[in-house]
């Protein structure tokens, strides 16, 4: 394998025998022991001939829709799962970020779990000793360290796990979702995390449902869909295609004639208003039909050729989130964005998801406005900007000159 490859994946597919038979109760165990011609089980194929590569120091993505195999791969490439045919070849140490806290004992106190999961990882007690208080510190559990893990919150346990493995030194890591974990303030750090794995670019595997850390942290990345992969590419190409597949399947809407939405409808954007001035103004009114635990409210804005301008959710520029909603809840977001717009017609889409990642409502066109200038740049934003300069000198102007 080349010395730039971390992990080579070549072939690898993944099969689950599934029985059909029900079994209730412990006699019903013994039983269908010696009922085997009675028996019938169903092969689902998880994944299908999966080939690709990714470079050291490459932050690759992988997305697709729940059930499409894609953790599945991660917990092969962990070791959790062996692959049933084909191979991986991995160069250098690999921490997995997911499981979060398995090796944990609920027994055992806070500050005992850090010792234990510190010697799972590699450390020796000193070494544990030496970054104890910059890990109770990150977890921000500094008042919980005595008490028995039993008595935490999962949220509570997920920040001390997360913590603990942020120290491991590591040349590939695997990521599953982990910036969903915390609230606002702990996601902050994960998010500041993981730009300085960019930084150093350390190797990096990410799973995720948002599309906007896609773009904003991924090299490449990967789309698979029943079991397979669609396409490689830039993270742009792959989170545009990623959107598309859920335009196909928005039948309902597209008996209503946008065909360019789609969710669970937990949450539902039943108005957008656009206004353009100093600022271009998107006003969303928003509809809560069931209880949703903490709500992400992104826009995007996107040039007449499809080219997205700017994209942003609520954690990514640390505003807000809105916590703890309820069915029949009415609830209005006001977004404001410099109008630094080049002279052209540009569209909004606007995104509601939950800290689970569950897409609640994502709705490519929801808007629309237009910015008319004579100042004109060949981009797509055209910031203030002022052009002033001095000749020093005489220049002579020569006869033969016309």
């Amino acid at each position: 394998m080349p010395d730039d490859i971390a992990i080579k994946v070549s072939g690898v597919s993944k099969n689950f025998v599934l029985p059909h038979e029900r079994v209730s109760s412990i006699k019903g165990a013994f039983t269908n022991l010696y009922k085997k011609k009675d028996r019938t089980t169903e092969t689902q194929h998880a994944l299908r001939d999966i080939d690709f590569e990714v470079k050291k120091g490459e932050f690759f993505g992988i997305v697709g829709r729940n059930g499409s195999g894609k953790s599945t791969l991660l917990k092969i490439l962990a070791g959790i799962y062996q692959p049933t045919l084909g191979q991986i070849r991995t160069q250098g140490k690999l921490v997995p970020f997911i499981e979060l806290g398995v090796g944990f004992n609920p027994e055992l106190t806070g500050r005992e779990n850090v010792y234990l999961n510190g010697a799972m990882l590699g450390f020796s007690e000193k070494e544990v000793d030496a970054m104890y208080d910059d890990i109770v510190e990150f977890a921000e559990l500094e008042r919980f360290m005595d008490q028995k893990l039993k008595n935490y919150s999962s949220g509570m346990q997920v920040r001390l796990a997360f913590s603990l493995a942020t120290r491991s030194e590591a040349d590939i890591l695997l990521v599953d979702e982990v910036l969903a974990v915390g609230d606002a303030d702990f996601q902050r750090k994960c998010f500041s995390y993981f730009k300085k794995l960019k930084a150093d670019k350390k190797t990096v595997i990410f799973v995720t449902h948002d599309m906007n850390a896609v773009r904003e942290y991924c090299d490449r990345a990967m789309l698979i869909d029943k079991s397979e992969v669609q396409k490689m590419g830039s993270a742009q190409d792959i989170a545009r295609e990623y959107a598309l597949l859920f335009m196909d399947k928005a039948s309902d809407h597209a008996k209503k004639g946008d065909g360019k939405r789609w969710g669970n409808g937990d949450a539902k954007v039943e108005k957008v208003t656009v206004k353009v001035g100093k600022e271009i103004g998107v006003d969303l009114d928003i509809a809560i039909e069931r209880p949703v635990g903490r709500l992400i409210y992104g826009l995007h804005i996107m040039s007449e050729d499809s080219v997205e301008v700017t994209a942003m959710n609520n954690r990514m520029i640390q505003a807000p989130d809105v916590a703890d909603l309820k069915a029949g809840d009415k609830l209005t977001v006001h977004w404001k964005v410099l109008n630094v717009f080049n002279d052209g017609n540009y569209t909004v889409m606007v995104t509601l998801i939950d800290d689970l990642a569950n897409t609640l409502d994502w709705f490519v066109r929801a808007g629309s406005f237009q910015v008319r200038r004579t100042d004109r740049s060949t981009t797509a934003i055209l910031p203030p900007i002022s052009v002033s300069y001095s000749l020093k000198g005489k220049h002579k102007r020569n006869d033969d000159e016309s």
